[in-house]
């Protein structure tokens, strides 16, 4: 059960054993796709996303637990998202990788948040070139994405850099404001925390639904929802249609680290209001565990339960109960932390599951999947849950 810092403590150093020793790519970075008894399958695939992710999770072992093979591991990943996703004229970052020939070439603002989190990861712990790697991503992301006028990134470039995307999501905004806030707590250089702060006010502030306390996926060019964006593709990776309950819930954690480097009570109202709206539509009452998307009319849309919702509203659960103090949110905290322990952390062989049926049954025995999942949104989560009940068992 994760009901104690010292349970949660040792339950994610398990998950991130699960890696080891197997994930070591010897010719640069880690093997991406698992399978559930820590079997590596397709292990010439990999994602910029994943290659950020694994890096990160090895530096917060590194952090956290301080075994050595953890740091060694981080810099050997770390190395390897500037020696193979890097483009060779340096401009730009390759997507997705098949026995190391580039195979998506466009450029992803979500890719750009996961890189500048692992330098800065890299920058803690003092890995050689790291700052020069984080400002220099940062200087490439605002050059080339930043929408001054609209105070977000826009979302997606062709290879030449001539020509964006008209479309606009908040995801991608989301996790480089989860990025800028990491930077921020790593070198103290307001220039994040500015940035940081723009993002949450334009896609909290602004965007979101103050009726229906939601934010919406998909935006046009002139920040307009589109409502018929992949509809007919809910379950897609990074822009599924619907309102996503884990992405109001990972705002609700983001918000609240915000709100510790610039305390405002707004964050905290914003925060109550996105994690309340979700768990009252997506919560499944009788079988446990949140939905993975609704309608706009509030009808589930998508019935199937992500790991990475489920670990987000934890952590979030945990957060808002601190800083409120309300036991309501304890209540979840339980709940959640209690549906996770016995339908989503793998006894037997260590990890989560990615992915259950609305009856909680396994869907595949693909543990881990490039791009998809690395155990990252519940490692790091349990990571903020464990200072939280720290702080509490004091």
């Amino acid at each position: 059960m994760l009901n104690s810092y010292q349970a949660v403590r040792d339950h994610a150093l398990q998950t991130l054993k699960f890696y080891y020793p197997q994930a070591l790519d010897p010719k640069g970075g880690f093997y991406q796709n698992f399978y559930d008894n820590g079997e590596a399958f397709a292990t010439g695939n990999k994602h910029l996303v994943s290659s950020c992710r694994m890096a990160f999770n090895f530096y917060q072992g590194h952090f956290h637990y301080g075994e050595p093979w953890m740091l060694e591991w981080a810099e050997h990943g770390f190395e390897a998202i500037f020696s193979q996703h890097l483009r060779d004229d340096d401009a730009g970052f390759i997507w997705t990788l098949e026995d190391g020939l580039a195979r998506e070439v466009n450029q992803y603002c979500y890719g750009y948040a996961f890189v500048i989190l692992a330098c800065s990861a890299a920058y803690k712990a003092g890995t050689k070139h790291a700052y020069q790697r984080l400002m220099q991503t940062f200087d490439l992301l605002e050059n080339e994405f930043w929408i001054a006028d609209q105070r977000l990134y826009g979302d997606e470039i062709s290879p030449d850099w001539e020509t964006m995307s008209p479309y606009r999501g908040q995801n991608a905004n989301m996790h480089a404001c989860e990025a800028m806030l990491y930077a921020f707590e790593t070198t103290e250089d307001t220039v994040f925390l500015e940035k940081a702060e723009q993002l949450a006010d334009t896609v909290v502030g602004t965007l979101t639904d103050q009726g229906k306390r939601l934010i919406w996926e998909h935006y046009s060019e002139e920040l307009q929802p589109d409502w018929e964006f992949n509809r007919d593709d809910p379950k897609n990776l990074y822009r599924p249609w619907g309102y996503q309950p884990g992405h109001q819930t990972e705002w609700t954690k983001l918000l609240l680290i915000l709100n510790r480097f610039a305390p405002n009570a707004k964050w905290v109202g914003f925060a109550e209001n996105l994690f309340d709206a979700a768990l009252d539509t997506a919560w499944d009452t009788e079988r446990g565990g949140i939905y993975y998307g609704f309608a706009p009319d509030g009808s589930i849309c998508d019935d199937e339960k992500y790991f990475w919702v489920q670990a987000e509203s934890m952590a979030a659960a945990a957060m808002l109960a601190e800083v409120t103090g309300k036991a309501a949110y304890w209540d979840w905290y339980a709940k959640l932390a209690d549906y996770c322990w016995q339908n989503f952390v793998d006894h037997e062989h260590g990890a989560w599951y990615r992915l259950l049926t609305a009856d909680n049954a396994k869907t595949s025995n693909r543990k881990s999947e490039a791009g998809a999942k690395c155990d990252y949104h519940n490692f790091n989560a349990c990571l903020e849950v464990m200072q939280v009940l720290k702080r509490r068992e004091v």
